[in-house]
């Protein structure tokens, strides 16, 4: 069978295999694949919570997940180089990578002791040779039988960042946003036009979704090699949010926290998070959280990679019925509105429910419509909430015709 890939500025369509189509996002292409996690390698420390940043040539990058089909199956991953945007650039696979495109999956183990058998994967990423936006994708015999596709970043220290806490404009008076004033200092870079050539992505607890893009200077300094971002406009703020909501099942003999009944008469088990309520208007909480992370963990028995049982999890909002759709999510999914994680509401409970096959762990997660998500209006907004903002610094290369990744800068408000 012949498979053709037509290129289009966000996405790959495919014709073949299941009709799958590439998007250049963080996404899970079958309902069997679960628990997606990219990660750093520090030298063999592992550090789940942080996102899917290296710099060029030091630590590596590594992916994990279930296949709950229970056989092996013969999964590759291929590496795909990205403009700032997170479309694909025009640098064929040689120009950024040492060996050849396709890179057998072979670490993997069967789950010991579960309900639901499954297969753990894990894969180190290879290095690349060029700072900038990568997507893998993982995919099953053909590159055209998709299963997962995750974004990852690598970048060299080649500009420096100053923050700067003084507010300016109208965030100082708001109190449900964020505002973040920085310099940047370009002095160890050639830099024509910086204004054009220069593209700052900002995000806030490793979502993409509401990430603001192609930031711009609201000062240059070019005998100073500076550029300076002090906003004036709301459209430049974060909304603050809330702390996250957050359910602790690392144990089944023992749920922790904001469980409610557990039942063990069916397997996989099921789980009733504590009911939720809305949060907006409510005095602000603080609560030490995981900005939207989620931590595979088994406090019963054995090693949690492949020990862990998977378990069906209702969440449950208890609210009056509204028109937009309302979602349960987190870092778990890559903050996507989709079938799988999308609440109904059951009238004789006055409430949206949906039930989630999740892995034993402690996850955060929030309720989110489908239209007001970044205003949060099932969760409230506050000044005060810790989370944790990632600033990405690019800088285009016209003789290659691609976006160099040049800064990264990790920048915490009210960090705990």
């Amino acid at each position: 069978m012949k498979y053709i890939f037509f290129f289009a500025s966000t996405a790959l369509s495919v014709a073949g295999l299941a009709q799958k189509t590439l998007v250049f996002s963080d996404q899970v292409y079958e309902p069997q694949i679960k628990t997606v996690q990219l990660y750093p390698d520090h030298g063999g420390t592992t550090d789940y919570l942080s996102p899917a940043v290296s710099v060029l040539n030091q630590s590596a990058l590594v992916i994990e997940f279930d296949d709950l089909a229970a056989t092996r199956n013969n999964y590759y991953a291929k590496i795909i180089h990205c403009n700032y945007d997170w479309t694909k650039s025009n640098l064929v696979d040689l120009d950024y990578l040492t060996d050849y495109n396709e890179y057998p999956i072979n670490d993997y183990s069967l789950s010991t002791g579960t309900y639901s058998t499954y297969l753990h994967y894990t894969f180190q990423i290879p290095p690349v040779k060029i700072a900038g936006n990568y997507l893998l994708i993982v995919y099953r015999n053909d590159p055209s039988d998709l299963i997962i596709s995750r974004r990852f970043m690598i970048f060299s220290n080649s500009v420096a960042l100053t923050k700067d806490n003084e507010l300016a404009g109208t965030g100082a008076l708001n109190f449900s946003t964020q505002q973040l004033n920085f310099m940047i200092d370009y002095s160890q870079l050639q830099i024509t036009n910086p204004q054009d050539n220069v593209h700052v992505v900002i995000r806030q607890n490793q979502r993409w979704d509401n990430a603001k893009t192609d930031v711009k200077p609201s000062f240059i300094r070019d005998s100073d090699s500076q550029l300076e971002y002090r906003f004036f406009d709301s459209d430049k703020f974060f909304v603050g949010g809330n702390e996250f909501r957050f359910v602790d099942f690392r144990s089944l003999n023992a749920p922790g926290q904001n469980t409610g009944k557990m039942d063990k008469t069916v397997k996989p088990y099921r789980l009733s998070v504590q009911q939720d309520l809305p949060r907006a208007g409510e005095p602000y909480t603080q609560v030490k959280d995981l900005n939207g992370n989620y931590q595979i963990d088994n406090l019963d028995v054995g090693e949690p990679k492949t020990s862990s049982n998977y378990v069906k999890v209702t969440f449950s909002l208890k609210t009056s019925p509204i028109k937009d759709s309302v979602y349960v999510v987190g870092t778990y999914n890559s903050w996507n509105r989709s079938v799988e994680n999308l609440a109904t509401y059951n009238p004789d409970k006055e409430a949206y429910e949906v039930t989630l096959f999740l892995k034993q762990g402690l996850y955060n997660y929030q309720y989110l419509d489908s239209k007001a998500g970044q205003e949060n209006y099932f969760e409230g907004n506050h000044f005060e909430t810790e989370n944790q903002y990632e600033i990405m610094v690019y800088n285009r290369d016209f003789q290659r015709n691609i976006d160099i990744l040049v800064g990264y800068f990790v920048v915490p408000i009210n960090p705990r």
